[in-house]
C-alpha cells in the first residue's frame, strides 16, 4: 500500500520533519552556538520539550508507542544537518 496524507504513519514522520525544521529555522543562529559549545541539548531543551509535546498532542498515541519518527527527526534534521558548525564533537 503506498504511503497516502491518511496513512497516520507516513502523517507522523512528516509532522516530526516538519516541526523540526521549523525549529531550524527559527532558532538556527542558538542551535550553530550550541553545537559550538557542544551543549545542543541543554540550550534547546524548551524548544525541543515544546516541540515534542505539539507532535505528541496531534500523532496517534499507537502511532507514537511504536515508532521514534520524532527522534529520528531530531537525529537527522537538527543534529546531521548542521554537520558544517564546527564543533569539538566532529
Amino acid at each position: 500500500m503506498a504511503p497516502t496524507q491518511k496513512d497516520p504513519h507516513e502523517r507522523a514522520q512528516r509532522l516530526a520533519r516538519l516541526i523540526v525544521d521549523e525549529l531550524v529555522l527559527y532558532h538556527k543562529e542558538k542551535i550553530a552556538e550550541a553545537i559550538r559549545n557542544d551543549r545542543l541539548f541543554e540550550d534547546l531543551g524548551r524548544e525541543l520539550e515544546e516541540a515534542r509535546a505539539y507532535y505528541e498532542k496531534n500523532v496517534d498515541p499507537s502511532v507514537r508507542a511504536e515508532t521514534g519518527y520524532f527522534d529520528h527527526a531530531v537525529v537527522d534534521i537538527l543534529v546531521k544537518g548542521q554537520g558544517g558548525v564546527e564543533s569539538k564533537i566532529w
